[in-house]
């Protein structure tokens, strides 16, 4: 039903469906991190309409597009324009491109390639299907798009029309050749047309019309392979190693592979409970946290996207995310992001403590949403911003940007007559109420990093808090210091302290931090849950630490916990 990457010379040629070595499959990132609910990016006939825009943007001689020529040929805002550059930057398959490759500031100077553009614009008329648990047994019509990207835009071209190698690697916008894990098979690679082109040598054109066929065999040759697939786990024993069915891939190939974010790492149902997961833990490049509540999750790790979705009443850290963050559907949940990009979607109550190069997008219908600056660290967040290429000297994190509040990639109906309304924006959390986020060190063997404080630079408000708050801290000690208490005075203290904290672990619920999380030897670090109650480390004659805020994390000693005071 498809050709083999590599020609064979046995008998199987003979065979007029020969198995495939690799199978072809959809990009996620362009569906779940690239469709932006902006009216006149969505057309009734895409042909129709990108074919004279097509021929109007080409004008230029390098065929890239900037962003004042895009909201010129579209009747768009700037702001739209631009945001349409950043988001395909953030999806686009080749990671060489110098649209991906480009600063911020250079983004317009760069411009998009008209080809991914045109590839970019064609799918904003996908209907999304609604978000299935990946532990489910899913329908093929959720593997590929509900219409087929080819459908139209190879088959409307001319029979006469031809695709250099060049044009053709463009399609890996949209598809890619690859196994289950990271691996993937360069798109040319995997076409019999290209597949043996001397490199030194320009390959040969191919017509549309080849192209087009091949590609609708393959994605039939895939859809028969999936679907063989869900029958054989359904009927046969369960499998701990297929998680992911709905994208599930094919045997190992022996082609060279190219990073990809296929399968990603699910965190999923976790309830009243801490959950860790760092670089070494991770092989995939892409986390997705999906119905995780009252719970507290540390991803500290460098990631290309990351999607939290259904979450509830849960703090949420992802260390380094150099694509996009995608939130949605979540309620009274802390997330701390340090991400290239963040969009927000249909949220409530929810604070968002970030570190974004880009302008927070906010879509949907969102109500009570509060954003502040980035306000935490681990020892390796600034080597894992680097490999992800993340600025800490740009923070555009209370710059946010509301689109519409109904989302028209939604496959679900919408009430008539709000297609127009802007999405609720989210306000500044008010500075004195802004904390410093403490994250515990949980294991002994971790890597020791160079990030010793927040790499962004805080805001003149939000410091001058901060500096407020130390200030008071120093008196309070001072204090206290100075206090005279007897020796048997200081036993009746510690001892009611020990009796008041383990009280308020047990009432407060934190008393499942000792169990979930797996501390070295004699050292805990318990995350307080309890917004604005005030506590006191205390070793018997020197005040340790004062704090107010449920975000700081507050250490104690296994074996004496007199130490605390919580109150």
């Amino acid at each position: 039903m498809t050709d083999p990457i590599e020609p064979s010379t046995s008998t199987s040629d003979l065979n007029p469906n020969p198995i495939p070595t690799t199978f072809l499959h959809p990009r996620r990132e362009p569906f779940e991190h690239g469709l932006l609910p902006i009216q006149k990016l969505i057309f009734t006939d895409p042909v129709q309409a990108l074919t004279p825009l097509k021929q109007k943007l080409a004008s230029s001689s390098t065929h890239r597009v900037d962003s004042a020529a895009l909201a010129e040929a579209l009747q768009i805002s700037s702001d739209h324009a631009r945001l349409v550059l950043d988001t395909l930057a953030s999806v686009l398959h080749s990671e060489s491109d110098p649209l991906v490759t480009a600063s911020p500031n250079d983004v317009d100077s760069v411009g998009a390639d008209l080809r991914d553009l045109i590839l970019f614009l064609y799918i904003q008329s996908y209907k999304r299907l609604l978000p299935r648990s990946h532990k489910d047994s899913v329908a093929v019509a959720d593997v590929w798009p509900s219409t087929s990207a080819f459908d139209g835009y190879l088959s409307a071209l001319s029979p006469l029309q031809v695709l250099t190698v060049e044009g053709f690697e463009h399609l890996g916008f949209l598809i890619q050749f690859g196994d289950k894990g990271s691996e993937l098979v360069p798109l040319s690679q995997a076409a019999p047309f290209f597949a043996n082109s001397d490199p030194d040598m320009p390959a040969v054109p191919v017509p549309a019309s080849q192209v087009h066929d091949w590609l609708l065999q393959n994605i039939a040759s895939s859809l028969e392979h999936v679907t063989e697939r869900i029958s054989a786990k359904e009927n046969g024993p369960p499998s701990g190693s297929d998680q992911d069915v709905a994208m599930a891939d094919a045997s190992p190939s022996s082609t060279k592979a190219l990073p990809s974010a296929r399968n990603p790492c699910f965190i999923e149902g976790v309830s009243k409970s801490s959950y860790v997961k760092q670089a070494s833990d991770l092989k995939n490049s892409s986390v997705k946290v999906i119905n995780c509540h009252d719970s507290v999750i540390y991803i500290l790790a460098p990631l290309r996207y990351a999607t939290i979705y259904g979450c509830s009443d849960a703090t949420i850290v992802l260390g380094a995310v150099g694509k996009a963050v995608r939130v949605e559907h979540c309620e009274r949940v802390h997330v701390i992001i340090a991400a290239k990009r963040v969009c927000i979607a249909n949220c409530r109550e929810c604070l968002f403590f970030l570190g974004v190069n880009q302008r927070p997008l906010i879509v949907g219908d969102n109500h009570k949403l509060q954003v502040a600056p980035y306000n935490t660290y681990y020892s390796q967040l600034e080597e894992h911003m680097t490999e992800v290429g993340i600025e800490a000297t740009i923070n555009r994190w209370d710059e946010t940007l509301a689109l519409g509040v109904i989302d028209p990639h939604d496959s679900l109906s919408h009430p008539a007559g709000v297609s127009d309304a802007q999405a609720e924006l989210a306000t500044r959390l008010d500075p004195d109420q802004f904390t410093n986020f403490l994250i515990p060190t949980w294991f002994e063997g971790e890597s020791i990093g160079s990030t010793k404080d927040n790499p962004f630079p805080l805001p003149d408000a939000y410091m001058t808090s901060q500096q407020r708050k130390l200030k008071n801290l120093g008196e309070i000690k001072q204090i206290l210091r100075e206090t005279p208490l007897e020796e048997n005075r200081k036993r009746e203290l510690s001892c009611a302290l020990h009796v008041y904290f383990k009280d308020w672990l047990y009432a407060s619920g934190n008393i499942r931090q000792l169990y979930c999380l797996q501390v070295p030897r004699s050292f805990l670090q318990v995350q307080q849950a309890v917004e604005n109650q005030p506590f006191l480390v205390w070793n018997g004659s020197t005040i340790l630490w004062i704090g107010s805020c449920a975000q700081n994390a507050i250490r104690y000693t296994f074996a004496n916990l007199n130490v605390i005071f919580f109150g």
